[in-house]
């Protein structure tokens, strides 16, 4: 059983769109979607520059563009299960056929717009904590004032929360972590922080119809398998400031009996956790065109056709 997972937020990196505009009818719909929310999705996947994608309005949907387009381009197979880490699960929910592309992308660029203007209100950020034990960093971090935004698994932890709280993470790292990493985010997601965003994606969603999913859809919250599309519209919204429980994520992809996944543009992330968290599981992330052929023999023995 395969499963199909978008990443989050930070997957980003100048010029990763590239590659897959030069895929037959690629740069046509990329166009569309442009037009269709207002952002030159193009010129930001090819010719910015890291800090102007870092900006939380333009890396989100042009992270769930490039996961569809990725997707579209393996061809008419169909995977046990989708999941999606962070703003993954609108690419995730797009694949399973919850929500239409174009109007998929348009509630990210709304939620994207959202989340900014909720960061700009306080200086905040994400941190990664790599190593140590979950229950032992989780207690250090509520006594800095951090909310584990991200549990995801594999021995990996983010922390969200105002600069001062994470400069003082960095001075006084919970016992058994070895390094803590900054994040290429413009705020604490997933916190309280952004509540404001929850409240304006929610007055957008409401114009937005959902589909159940064709597959399994693995939810972000708990973990849970999903089966209403207007249940995972709901958690979409609500996700925003909610912890990302990627972890058992992982888990419910164990229980599912999957045996490989692939991780749409631009993977990386995510086959990494999966790597250390699934062993035995066979892993592909699709970081360029190149990498299709290898993923569609993947599809062609896990997946479903």
């Amino acid at each position: 059983m395969l499963v199909l997972v978008a990443p989050g937020q930070g997957a980003q990196t100048p010029g990763f769109l590239t590659p897959w505009l030069e895929l037959p009818g690629a740069a046509d719909r990329v166009a569309a979607w442009s037009d269709a929310i207002g952002l030159d999705l193009a010129h930001y996947g090819t010719a910015a520059d890291a800090d102007e994608i870092r900006d939380t309005a333009v890396a989100q949907p042009l992270l769930v563009a490039a996961g569809i387009l990725s997707a579209a381009a393996l061809g008419d197979v169909s995977p046990g299960a989708v999941a999606g880490h962070s703003v993954g699960e609108f690419t995730a929910a797009v694949l399973a056929g919850v929500l239409d592309d174009t109007a998929a992308l348009a509630l990210v660029r709304k939620r994207g717009l959202a989340m900014a203007d909720a960061a700009a209100v306080t200086e905040t950020g994400m941190s990664a904590l790599l190593g140590g034990d979950p229950e032992v960093s989780v207690a250090h971090l509520e006594k800095l004032g951090l909310t584990p935004a991200n549990i995801n698994g594999a021995g990996q932890i983010v922390a969200a929360g105002t600069l001062e709280q994470l400069a003082a993470l960095n001075e006084d790292k919970p016992e058994g972590v070895r390094k803590v990493v900054p994040l290429k985010v413009a705020g604490a997601f997933h916190t309280h922080h952004m509540a404001p965003a929850v409240e304006t994606l929610a007055k957008a969603a409401a114009d937005v119809t959902a589909a159940d999913p064709t597959v399994a859809y693995v939810s972000n919250k708990d973990g849970g398998t999903v089966a209403a599309g207007a249940e995972v519209l709901d958690r979409l919204v609500g996700q925003v400031a909610n912890p990302v429980r990627w972890d058992l994520c992982m888990e419910t992809f164990k229980e599912l009996g999957a045996t490989a996944i692939v991780e749409v543009s631009p993977g990386g992330t995510l086959v990494g956790l999966a790597k250390r968290a699934l062993p035995g599981v066979r892993t592909l992330a699709l970081k360029t065109p190149d990498d299709l052929d290898a993923a569609r023999e993947l599809l062609a023995e896990h997946g479903v056709a």
